[in-house]
């Protein structure tokens, strides 16, 4: 095998959602710096970004109801919501850009409106609910919120949940007509189409082997080509590691501080999919429920209308599981590899506290397939074992660090930037709500790692993004002209909905 080296601007590793999205900003900001981009598989988008891999929720807090917590004197904290709302907000401005600019064509494609609402069962979580939606209706970012625990109403709005339903406690449901699903495996292919036309070097079934620091503080980063079998070495000034649960370990490679006393905890998840076109037609909604005790928040069971290939269909769950991989093409080894000197004792607090979150994914993982039908059925009642298969999701890596509120080990749920101290490396890791927030993310990399640039690119990121810096909460006006031109570009102006 030859070694092979080559010099470059800035280096990708992933091609999922995270490094498309930074390479089209990338080439927006700076036409003129070269971009190479490394993947071990044989095309872009197919692990976490891939549509069978994660639920394809515009995720912005209207129907997730971990994004509201309840604080211990009852009230709803809608804070989060906000953030998420408004996060996603930024995600659509940019897609609706390049849209309008023909980057990316029939937005249709990778995004398509759907109803978002959530469904509870008993007393206690229907009060939950209706304060939850007295805190969020009169804010302007969720104009258009419904509440009702009429069951006629909630008939009206998911026939196929209340077919053959006995009422013999409270339920109740909010819904929103602004929600969409995103096909984020699309989304990805697409923008990787647009990066190969602007002479993105896109370098597929190759894989990063390590990651080293040049004496002259840029980075050397060693490949394997998989199909000549030589090994490559590229250097450039910024690397960015985007490859979903593998980019821990590489991050580890790169032996920067930020990157000690951080762990990785895998989870995976099973879906079950509709096989029936009359079953699927009786419902056009995401509806979210509440997530169990001990359940980590990305096992909240949600019954989703999805749009893939174009094709309506239906899936349920997540079902949680574990695996020690950290992708789902990944080595059973991942894990164990993933422990360090620095981060042990992390890794063994997380282990003592999570133990509710341990019992679950074991009582998740000894699930048998009627068991997850009768959880299936306290969605659908009438629901048929012959009408549903399983397939398999990706893999997450929750995010385990130290930190001030939660102490040693504390287990993280969200998406997480870290930097190095000169910008000249960033990775991210975590999971939800992360491809729904993933442009302001890569605004944080923008500003972490180019400070220096960022007066520079401040008018055209505005120009692409117009509420960058802006919070829509406290601008209704500009949040009104921004929701009609990103609905009609992207396709999402409400229609009446017929239900079969």
């Amino acid at each position: 095998m030859s070694n092979i080296q080559k010099k470059t601007d800035v280096i990708l590793i992933g091609a999922g959602i995270m490094s498309a999205t930074l390479g089209t900003l990338l080439k927006e900001l700076a036409p003129d710096w070269e971009i190479k981009v490394f993947e071990k598989l044989p095309v872009a988008g197919n692990e976490s970004s891939n549509e069978w891999n994660n639920a394809g929720t515009g995720h912005a807090a209207l129907c997730e109801l971990n994004y509201t917590p309840e604080k211990s004197d009852g009230s709803v904290d809608i804070t989060k919501a906000i953030k998420i709302n408004e996060q996603f907000h930024l995600s659509k401005q940019f897609w609706s850009y390049l849209v309008k600019r023909n980057l990316i064509r029939n937005p249709k494609d990778f995004i398509m409106p759907i109803p978002h609402m959530s469904f509870v069962q008993g007393e206690k979580n229907v009060a939950f609910l209706k304060k939850r939606f007295e805190a969020l209706s009169n804010i302007p970012l969720f104009e258009g919120m419904e509440f009702s625990d009429d069951p006629a109403t909630l008939q009206e709005w998911f026939p196929l949940i209340m077919e053959g339903r006995t009422v013999n406690e409270p339920i109740a449901a909010t819904k929103i007509d602004s929600g969409t699903d995103v096909n984020f495996g699309a989304l990805t292919r697409m923008l990787f189409e647009h990066l190969q036309k602007q002479h993105v070097e896109i370098h597929y079934k190759h894989h990063v082997k390590d990651i080293t620091r040049a004496s002259d503080g840029s980075w050397s980063v060693k490949v394997h080509d998989l199909d000549s079998g030589q090994i490559e070495t590229h250097t450039a000034k910024f690397v960015f590691i985007g490859a979903g649960g593998g980019s821990l370990p590489l991050l580890q490679k790169t032996g920067i501080p930020e990157a000690k006393h951080i762990g990785g905890f895998p989870v995976s998840g099973l879906f079950m999919v509709c096989k029936n076109p009359d079953v699927i037609a009786k419902h056009h909604a995401k509806v979210y429920g509440k997530a169990k005790v001990g359940a980590p928040p990305m096992s909240v069971p949600h019954l989703d209308t999805r749009y893939i290939e174009n094709q309506k269909t239906l899936l349920f769950g997540p079902f949680a599981g574990f695996s020690p991989k950290f992708l789902k093409t990944g080595s059973y080894f991942d894990l164990i590899r993933s422990v360090k000197p620095d981060n042990v004792l992390t890794m063994l607090a997380a282990g003592v506290k999570e133990m509710a979150l341990t019992k679950y994914l074991i009582q998740q993982v000894l699930l048998s397939n009627e068991q997850r039908m009768e959880e299936l059925r306290e969605f659908i009642p009438t629901a048929n074992s012959a009408d549903w298969d399983i397939v398999v999701a990706g893999q997450r890596v929750q995010v385990i660090k130290d930190t001030k509120e939660g102490g040693k080990g504390t287990l993280q749920f969200g998406t997480e930037v870290v930097t190095a101290a000169d910008g000249s490396v960033a990775a991210l890791l975590g999971a939800s709500p992360g491809a729904s927030t993933v442009v302001h993310v890569m605004l944080e990399v923008l500003e972490k790692c180019f400070p220096q640039q960022m007066n520079e690119w401040r008018r055209k990121i505005t120009e692409m993004i117009p509420s960058y810096g802006v919070s829509l909460a406290d601008n209704p006006q500009l949040l009104q002209e921004i929701q009609k031109s990103t609905e009609q570009t992207l396709g999402l102006v409400e229609k009446e909905l017929v239900y079969s």
